[in-house]
Parts: C-alpha cells; sequence; structure tokens
C-alpha cells in the first residue's frame, strides 16, 4: 500500500466495522461452534476458528468468498513448515526455528486428528473429510500465523476472584481482518492497527511521504520469529528487534568446564538446580542489538552459580532472598552493551564462552560464520541464492552477528 498524498501523524488511513472481519463469531455456522464450544477446546485456541475457515474456504456460497478468493492455492505461504526437514536442518540449524517447526507439525497433527476430525465427522452436512484434510487445515494454520490479528487483552485494576483472573488470561482468539492484512511490517513501521468497540482503524504514527509505503507493526519480532510465523524476514541491519538466542543449557555446559572436584561439581549442580527453579522453566537467554533482553534471569543465574558454599548455604537458608537486593535499572546496564565490558571477569568470561559455544551450533559451526559475512557482501552471491537461502542466511547471520558482537564485548 503506497501513499498517494503525503499523511499526518494521527490521520486515519482506513476504518473496519467490525462486521467486516472474519471469526468464528461472523461465519455462517458461529451457532453450531457456539453451541459446542466445549469439545473445540485445544492448546492453540484455534480450533473454532479454523472450522470456519474448513467450512468458508470450501463453499461455493460463503458469504467470504471474495475475500478468501485471494488465496487461491496457499503457494504464497512459503513458511519454514512447508519446507523439507532436511532444507530446514540444513539452512536453518542453530537458529531455533527447525525445532519450533517440528513442535508446531506434532501439535497441528495432534489437534487435527484428537480435535477437528471428530468434529467434522460428526457434521458431515458441512466438512467432509476427503475435503477438509489435515494437508488444508495445516495451509489454514499458516494462513493465520501470517495474516491474523489478535485484539489485546483489556486490563482491569478491580480485583476478580481466582477463577475471573484464569479466564481473563486466555487471549483473546485471531481473526482476519480484510484490508488491514495487505499491509507489509517493518521494525521501523509507520501505521498501527488500533482496537474501538465498533471498528478497527489503521493510524498513521509518523508522517508519510507521497510515493511511500505504509508499513504496519507485528510486534517487536525478531528475524526468526517473522520466518517462522509470516514467511518473511527483513534485512538483519534494518531489523532492530532482532535477537539470538543462548540456551541455558550452554551456559551449565561452560561452568561445569571450571569445575576441580568432585565437591565443586556437586555444589554447582545444587546451584544450578536452585537457579533453573528461579528461572521457571526458560530455555534460553535473549539478546538484542543493545545486550540481553533476559538480564534479570541472567543475573540470577550467574550469582548463584558463582557462590562458594557458604554463600549459597545462606542463600538458601533465604530461600533465595537477600537483604540487599539490586536494582532492576543497574541490572539491566550491567547487561547492556555498555555494561558488559565492565562486568567482572568471571562472569564476563562464563558469557563469552557460552556465546562462542552457541555459535557452534549454526550449520558448520566457527567456519560457516565466515563463509556467512562473505556471502552478506556480495550482492552477485546473494541474487544467485534461492529465496529460501536467501531468508535463511539473513536470520543466521543477523543471530551470529548479535554473538559475535558479544563476544567482543566481553573479552578481558
Amino acid at each position: 500500500m503506497l501513499a498517494r498524498d503525503d499523511i499526518d501523524e494521527g490521520e486515519v488511513l482506513f476504518t473496519i466495522p467490525r462486521s467486516a472481519l472474519l471469526h468464528q463469531g461472523t461465519t455462517k455456522i458461529s451457532a453450531l461452534l457456539e453451541k459446542e464450544r466445549s469439545s473445540l477446546e485445544s492448546p492453540s485456541g484455534w480450533v473454532p476458528l479454523l472450522l470456519s475457515l474448513l467450512y468458508e474456504y470450501t463453499s461455493p456460497q460463503s458469504h467470504w468468498k471474495p475475500y478468501l478468493s485471494l488465496w487461491t492455492d496457499f503457494k504464497t505461504l512459503d513458511h519454514p513448515m512447508f519446507w523439507s526437514k532436511e532444507e530446514r536442518d540444513r539452512l536453518l540449524r542453530g537458529t531455533g526455528i527447525p525445532q519450533a517447526v517440528d513442535k508446531d507439525l506434532a501439535n497441528i497433527q495432534r489437534e487435527y486428528e484428537d480435535v477437528v476430525l471428530p468434529f467434522i465427522t460428526k457434521h458431515p452436512d458441512l466438512w467432509n473429510p476427503d475435503t477438509h484434510t489435515l494437508d488444508l487445515y495445516t495451509q489454514l494454520v499458516a494462513f493465520v500465523m501470517a495474516y491474523s490479528f489478535q485484539e489485546p487483552q483489556e486490563e482491569d485494576d478491580d480485583e476478580e476472584d481466582e477463577d475471573d483472573e484464569e479466564e481473563e488470561d486466555a487471549p483473546n482468539p485471531p481473526m482476519m481482518v480484510p484490508m488491514a492484512d495487505m499491509l507489509n511490517h517493518v521494525s521501523n513501521h509507520n501505521a498501527n492497527l488500533e482496537f474501538t468497540p465498533d471498528s478497527l482503524k489503521m493510524v498513521c504514527v509518523r508522517p508519510i511521504r507521497k510515493g511511500e509505503e505504509v508499513f504496519n507493526t507485528y510486534g517487536q519480532m525478531a528475524n526468526w520469529q517473522l520466518l517462522h510465523m509470516y514467511g518473511f524476514v527483513e534485512p538483519y541491519q534494518r531489523n532492530s528487534n532482532d535477537t539470538a538466542d543462548i540456551p541455558i543449557r550452554n551456559l551449565y555446559e561452560i561452568a561445569t568446564q571450571g569445575v576441580q572436584s568432585d565437591l565443586d561439581q556437586q555444589l554447582l549442580e545444587e546451584q544450578w538446580e536452585m537457579a533453573c527453579e528461579m528461572l521457571q522453566e526458560k530455555a534460553a537467554f535473549v539478546f538484542g542489538k543493545q545486550g540481553c533482553l533476559t538480564d534479570v534471569e541472567l543475573h540470577t543465574t550467574l550469582k548463584v552459580i558463582s557462590m562458594s558454599e557458604k554463600e549459597f548455604s545462606e542463600f538458601k537458608d533465604n530461600e533465595g532472598w537477600e537483604e540487599d537486593e539490586e536494582d532492576d535499572e543497574k541490572i539491566s546496564w550491567a547487561f547492556s552493551n555498555e555494561g558488559l565490558p565492565v562486568l567482572k571477569a568471571s562472569w564476563k568470561g562464563l558469557i563469552r564462552e557460552t556465546a562462542r559455544l552457541t555459535t557452534r551450533s549454526y550449520r558448520d559451526g566457527d567456519e560457516d560464520v565466515d563463509a556467512d559475512q562473505a556471502l552478506m557482501e556480495d550482492e552477485a552471491a546473494i541474487a544467485a541464492l534461492s529465496s529460501r537461502q536467501q531468508r535463511a542466511l539473513q536470520v543466521r547471520y543477523g543471530q551470529k552477528s548479535i554473538l559475535y558482537r558479544l563476544m567482543e564485548l566481553t573479552e578481558s
């Protein structure tokens, strides 16, 4: 979408009435979905919308036919879930995407077989398993991932009982929003979708000049998230939200390399167990272009595994509480690009070697970094790559650039 004239900040670009949104409440089968809502529950929460799309996409009389006919076969969707497993593992090793896709595909199949298939078999007048297959269901999942919107949760300051709080914590289901879904995403966007009781409005958030493209935002998305969820990436230099994950287990592996005795090993294992409990099942430390985004978690882990036996004993006695809890702002600065070079040497060493270990998970390890850098600097070589190879390169190199910058910042 291009601006035909200059657009001022705050100007409403277009308004979409809620009656024009496609979701389980506006589909022809909405009454049935509401009646049997309890049988359609699933971890994703997407089943009612996906059943609506299965029906509306294949119904010749669908009210939504003009909208859904824009996607004749979903071949424009090129999420990694549609790549071969070999291609995912070869091009995206180390990025976290292959594991995320494997989990997605397993969950989609389980949801289809356990929830969707029994339901559509029960209603042969509306669905046919020969038409509404797992393959079509998977394509529609990718369609929802790439084009749907989710209304933000309303904040309520009033105290509610526990049951109400649990219900409020459930995210709003996704919905298809014609017109809004044609805008592309960039981190430095110039428009944003606002929700009102009667409509959705696309609002200009900074001046747009005549001829410029109008860009929406899908949120603060790293390139690996964009490729996984939407099938595209931003050039890594332009994506200010790009990140690299350092698996927590990698820090443990580096920490154990400095252990001198069985007693030290036992102490470290006890410390690690307690640190993991405090991390509440987080799988990785996340680093962005300006430093660590999970600074409190990284600080807690490094502090605990660096304690002496006496310090750790006192820490356990206090159940992880300390009288001089450090200020979050100080912690945030300490693990920023400005603070990392002056961090205590032992912590810098652990971070540096953990980052180094993480780089070895990409394709061919350290040797591959130079090859990717050479590719990024050769426009002709990039042009010769397939679109999948180009997108994978942007993801890999963006993550590795963050990790190598982290290693530079923590050199002693």
